[in-house]
């Protein structure tokens, strides 16, 4: 089968800092680096380098060629990938000693996408594959309801969290992945606790504290502990974890079995500094001893 990933894709940007900035303070940074990024490319090498087949849909500015050639370089079909007139999207992320991030945003070309290229980027797919997109592109609604009409299985990763755009596609959802946080902003917005929510499987992942999965149909919740490790970055856990996932789903795996993957992937992820271009491969996951 397939995973079709509507997704941001980013030139990511990534400062080493001793310690988060405050408001209106300036701190000297110790290390930099520029990466390939965005929620949606990572998920993208996430999956692929998990061994999914992966179909990238998204856009790059006329400086992005770069970005497009490293996706096909970790297995990633980039057919879909559009260069618009806008610039490629960006990050500024800063990354203190204790493995935390703060991060800007830019965009750019993720934001300039058309419905039409989405529909025929979805065009070739077939009942059963996978849709999955996240909140850093334009018309997510509208390709949610093109790969539902397809009979496509719909998942959506809630981040950055806006509640509104988790209200606008949640009835068109199969899978939704949020973390305590955004679970807390969409309860306290709908009113409805994650048991309630309208999706058949619900996974609330909790940081140190592991992952909850909710399958809404049964009522039924189960927790999976977290793998200890100590960490030097978080950043891209949280889509590693969610590329892995949808893999470990798209080859048949149970849902307990594909949460378990994705954390061990998610845990060798914060071990390492950087983002997409430090994605572990499936290989390097199996073999993991914790």
């Amino acid at each position: 089968m397939t995973i079709y990933n509507l997704g941001s894709i980013n030139a990511d940007l990534v400062y080493r800092v001793p310690h988060l900035p405050a408001p209106g303070e300036t701190i000297s940074t110790t290390e930099i680096s520029k990466g390939l990024g965005g929620k949606g490319a990572n998920m993208s090498v996430a999956a692929a380098r998990a061994a999914a087949r992966v179909v990238h849909i998204g856009a790059v500015g006329p400086d992005g060629a770069w970005a497009v050639d490293r996706l096909m370089e970790y297995g990633v079909d980039t057919r879909r990938i559009a260069t618009l007139p806008e610039m490629t999207g960006h990050a500024v992320i800063a990354v203190d000693d204790a493995g935390e991030n703060t991060i800007l945003l830019h965009g750019g070309a993720n934001t300039a996408l058309r419905e039409a290229d989405l529909a025929e980027a979805l065009e070739p797919s077939r009942e059963g594959d996978f849709f999955l997109f996240q909140n850093e592109t334009t018309c997510q609604r509208e390709a949610a309801e093109i790969a539902s009409r397809q009979g496509l299985r719909v998942a959506y990763a809630a981040a950055p969290f806006d509640a509104a755009a988790v209200q606008a596609v949640m009835p068109l959802l199969d899978l939704l992945v949020l973390n305590s946080v955004e679970g807390a902003q969409l309860e306290e917005a709908t009113g409805l606790a994650p048991e309630a929510l309208p999706v058949r499987d619900v996974v609330v992942t909790l940081g140190a504290d592991g992952c909850r999965w909710i399958e809404t149909d049964s009522g039924t919740s189960r927790h999976f502990p977290a793998i200890p490790v100590v960490p030097v970055d978080t950043t891209g856990a949280g889509d590693t974890f969610t590329g892995y996932l949808l893999a470990g789903l798209d080859r048949g795996l149970p849902m307990a079995q594909a949460l378990v993957l994705a954390q061990r992937a998610a845990a060798l992820m914060v071990t390492r500094h950087g983002t997409a271009d430090v994605i572990p491969d499936l290989k390097e996951v199996q073999d993991l001893r914790f």
